[in-house]
């Protein structure tokens, strides 16, 4: 099947497909007389693959490791389990993240009357410069 047909049967954009094997995540597709890429069974399979796990957040590069491991039959399953761990810790960490960026915005947010007056502590929070980056006063001579 051509890159269309692929991008279809996959869910992998045409674009993405050219990117991902200009970088080497996926093996180069045979190609026709025509030079046209010729894409089988197997590939399509590896490009869910791909996209599975970009959807569950890995790296371009952790996929490519995720791969290396898929496909050698003697891989220890610690190794897998370490890389989606490690990809667990990083999302936990995001969400602590969001989520007390959540709280920080409720805070501004109810203490805003929301009214027609010009005063907003959202918009003065915004413009407040903080502490830590304050400009230095000179001491000059």
């Amino acid at each position: 099947m051509n890159i269309g047909a692929a991008a279809k049967a996959s869910g992998v954009s045409a674009k993405m497909i050219r990117y991902y094997e200009s970088i080497g995540l996926i093996r180069p597709a045979a190609r026709s007389e025509a030079g046209y890429r010729v894409y089988e069974g197997a590939d399509i399979h590896d490009l869910r693959f791909v996209k599975r796990a970009r959807g569950l957040g890995f790296s371009v590069e952790e996929v490519g490791a995720l791969l290396d491991l898929w496909r050698d039959t003697s891989r220890a399953s610690a190794d897998v389990k370490a890389l989606a761990m490690r990809r667990v810790g990083e999302l936990e960490a995001r969400i602590a993240e969001m989520q007390g960026l959540a709280r920080s915005l409720r805070h501004l947010a109810d203490s805003c009357s929301g009214d027609a007056r010009p005063d907003c502590p959202i918009l003065d929070d915004l413009a407040a410069v903080p502490a830590a980056r304050a400009p230095l006063a000179c001491t000059g001579p």
